[in-house]
């Protein structure tokens, strides 16, 4: 009678011990599963960014910097040309407009901007009552070289009282990655920048 007692005691416990093993394995299980979903939707959401634009939420989404290289640098080259060549006749517009392009370039861009000013020529702007803006039409770019190359198309008009002179705009250089601030947004940095084309296309009466 023991023995048969002893014996049910021992599959008692073999039961036991075998349903809390399958307990275990499925909390353990579950718990993975829990973790896995939780790490993946995690990730998901740091791969939104929400842009703020007319007061609406815009969803957007992270990418790699690699993937967006050609969007950035294009952009970031056709900022700094309207910074540099958008000028009107007021030096404070002048001096805040070139001070952001300068933070986009090394001191190519400042050679130029000192040679302008030297030759009188943002003076007689703002003396003339010349107004100047540009258009870029197109900027080519090579990813394939460090730092990236690149040259810029557009066409600059410079308004007079009298008249309005449209000009043919070439610039070149090159590019490298440096760390993003709110004075320079896309982390590129313009080096040796040069204009190779600058011509008189027609002029206008007013």
């Amino acid at each position: 009678m023991m023995f048969k007692q002893m014996k049910n005691i021992d599959s008692a416990f073999k039961y036991v011990r075998g349903f809390t093993m399958i307990v275990i394995i499925t909390s353990i299980a579950l718990c993975v599963y829990a973790l896995h979903r939780s790490f993946k939707l995690v990730s998901e959401i740091q791969a939104k960014i929400y842009i703020l634009a007319n007061g609406k939420a815009l969803e957007a989404y992270a990418s790699e910097r690699k993937d967006n290289i050609p969007v950035e640098a294009k952009d970031h080259v056709k900022t700094f040309h309207n910074f540099f060549f958008t000028l009107d006749p007021d030096e404070k517009v002048i001096q805040a407009n070139v001070t952001k392009a300068l933070y986009l370039a090394d001191a190519s861009a400042k050679r130029q901007y000192d040679n302008l000013k030297e030759s009188g020529y943002y003076t007689s702007l703002i003396s003339g009552n010349i107004s100047q803006s540009i258009s870029v039409d197109s900027v080519s770019l090579d990813i394939n070289q460090s730092p990236y190359y690149f040259r810029c198309f557009a066409t600059q008009k410079i308004i007079r009282t009298t008249s309005i002179v449209t000009r043919s705009l070439v610039t070149e250089g090159g590019l490298r990655n440096v760390s993003r601030s709110d004075n320079n947004p896309h982390g590129f940095l313009i080096e040796r920048w040069e204009t190779i084309k600058n011509k008189d296309l027609k002029t206008e009466n007013r």
